[in-house]
């Protein structure tokens, strides 16, 4: 009698031949190249350093994509985009101790947006590890201690035989709900040693998944049927779980309004009648929010930005999806339900009732109605008309990254996203020069729509380097720089707390003249030109940049009273 368990995959003739005689001239390096190849990556991000060599050498022995960025920081955002497009764990290949650590801002937005990120750092000699100080290049006395409070897991290697199982371990973390950044590191002479080892041929891991319990969808799908007045709040863990065509139905089952959070964006149709869109940063839409008697929270912490900023008091009872355990009613007591959206919404839909309720449509116009008044008489028409035309500009399945800038402020809560997981900002850890970078690794998972990238000039400043990547590798990425003279929104502020802002002014190039020193075509435009300039700059072939000089403003917020 036999067990699954007992069974062994037995390998061939050739395997085995193979396997005896493992080709020479493989260093450590090639053990990491073919264990990313095993489990399927076709694409590596990084930088060389001089620890990390090992393995850049062996990426001329692997069928690997390379695409090298300037700063690693931007390496990072590039590979954070590549994870959200594709939902695949994007590879970051990096160097130890300055190299490794001008990742981090890149990996705290990966963390915080559950992009699956795989970072696989070298280290110093074995014989450095430890927090002895050595005096070797780069060294700190704990590399990976810089690294645990930013990802989801860190796997140290010491030895050539760990590389393969380190590396699927880390694969299937970044990979399991919720998805996210992990690191791994390996000493230098660990990867440039010549090995003997077998050429690295499987690799399939398979993350857990994370259904709900039963006793609580039971529990929420009926507090869900009696409803009088029930409300969606969809974040970001719909569209990292691809449910949004479940929440849709539960909507339209349940006649319950939906709110995207700014993370959420697309998760639930913009026009859709029960589409409350994306006013978060609004009181009228806070009203409606805590005036439900069930709120179905999914895929969001609520935190600072999902509850205007913590002045969001639920009254009635609350349902709390989520994968991060973390996040689990860390803002508000809930019926919390620690489960993948897209699981967790598949179990609603087998138990919830169908509610018929004619007026949600209404009360829906009728609070998007309150909203459009309010900024209508703020007279922020420059506003948005710019992002009207950046709208009408873009293509409605091409994906657009933004930087932390006014402009991207203005589209957290009014710009359409048209589809889910189409529209991506830095918003999770609020980092500046995450939109051009980002859009780059986009363009390299899907060579088949235009990328649009929107930044302020204090952002493009910190991006200016990946010019040069766009021109190397011909990616058809867009960047829309609205240059206003400074840290516009940090100008806001300070003008409004104190009177006068400070620190905020930058001298800055003439973006145009830059970009075309790069080989990449610019164009300076205007709020009236700029939706012609930037459609043609997206329907050209490669690289581009288009700059719109004008100061913006953002409309008043309502949690400050």
């Amino acid at each position: 009698m036999t067990h699954d368990h007992d069974l062994v995959l037995r390998p061939t003739a050739a395997q085995t031949e193979a396997a005896l005689n493992p080709p020479p001239g493989r260093n450590g390096g090639d053990l990491v190249v073919e264990t990313l190849a095993g489990l399927g990556a076709t694409t590596v991000f990084g930088l060389p350093g001089q620890h990390a060599l090992g393995m850049f050498d062996a990426l001329r022995r692997s069928d690997l994509r390379y695409i090298g960025l300037r700063v690693e920081n931007n390496a990072g955002f590039a590979a954070d985009a590549y994870g959200r497009v594709t939902g695949e764990a994007a590879p970051l290949l990096l160097s130890t101790g300055p190299g490794a650590l001008t990742s981090l801002a890149a990996l705290q937005e990966a963390r915080a947006a559950s992009a699956p990120v795989l970072a696989i750092g070298s280290q110093v000699p074995t014989a450095g590890l430890g927090g002895g100080r050595h005096g070797y290049l780069h060294e700190l006395p704990d590399q990976a201690a810089s690294f645990r409070g930013v990802v989801k897991s860190v796997h140290t290697v010491r030895t050539q035989s760990q590389i393969p199982s380190a590396i699927a371990e880390a694969w299937t973390s970044a990979l399991t709900v919720p998805h996210g950044p992990v690191w791994v590191e390996i000493p230098q002479d660990v990867l440039l040693a010549e090995t003997r080892i077998p050429v690295v041929t499987g690799g399939d891991t398979f993350p857990e998944e994370l259904p709900p319990r039963p006793e609580l969808t039971a529990v929420a799908a009926d507090l869900l049927s009696r409803a009088k007045r029930p409300a969606i709040v969809a974040g970001g863990g719909v569209v990292r779980a691809d449910a949004s065509k479940k929440l849709r139905q539960l909507a339209e089952r349940l006649q319950a309004p939906v709110v995207t959070t700014f993370g959420g964006k697309g998760a639930f149709p913009w026009t859709h009648p029960l589409s409350l869109q994306s006013w978060l940063e609004d009181r009228h839409t806070t009203d409606f929010l805590e005036d439900a008697d069930v709120l179905l929270v999914v895929g969001s912490g609520l935190g600072e930005l999902s509850s205007n900023y913590h002045t969001f008091k639920p009254r009635g009872r609350v349902i709390q999806i989520e994968a991060d355990l973390g996040k689990l009613e860390s803002n508000h007591p809930a019926l919390g339900i620690h489960a993948d959206a897209r699981l967790a919404l598949q179990a609603l839909l087998e138990t919830v009732g169908e509610r018929t309720d004619p007026s949600a449509p209404e009360r829906v116009r009728a609070v998007l109605d309150k909203v459009r008044d309010r900024i209508a008489a703020q007279e922020l028409t420059l506003e948005q008309d710019v992002l009207a035309a950046v709208r009408a500009a873009l293509p409605p399945g091409a994906p657009s990254f933004w930087d932390m800038t006014i402009l991207a402020y203005w589209a957290w809560s009014a710009f359409d996203a048209k589809a889910p997981n189409t529209m991506h900002s830095a918003q999770g850890a609020g980092g500046l020069g995450y939109g051009f970078p980002a859009a780059l690794g986009a363009a390299v998972a899907d060579p088949t729509h235009p990328v649009l990238a929107v930044s302020g000039d204090g952002g493009a400043l910190y991006s200016v380097a990946e010019l040069a990547t766009a021109r190397q590798y011909g990616l058809n990425v867009t960047w829309l720089i609205v240059d206003d003279g400074g840290y516009g929104i940090l100008r806001e502020y300070m003008t409004d707390a104190f009177g006068a802002p400070t620190a905020t002014e930058l001298t800055r190039p003439d973006f145009v003249a830059l970009a075309e020193s790069f080989g990449v075509p610019g164009v300076r435009t205007s709020p009236e030109t700029l939706a012609a300039d930037l459609a043609k700059a997206l329907a050209a072939p490669g690289p581009s940049v288009v700059v719109l000089p004008a100061v913006l403003r953002m409309f008043a917020p309502t949690h400050l009273g």
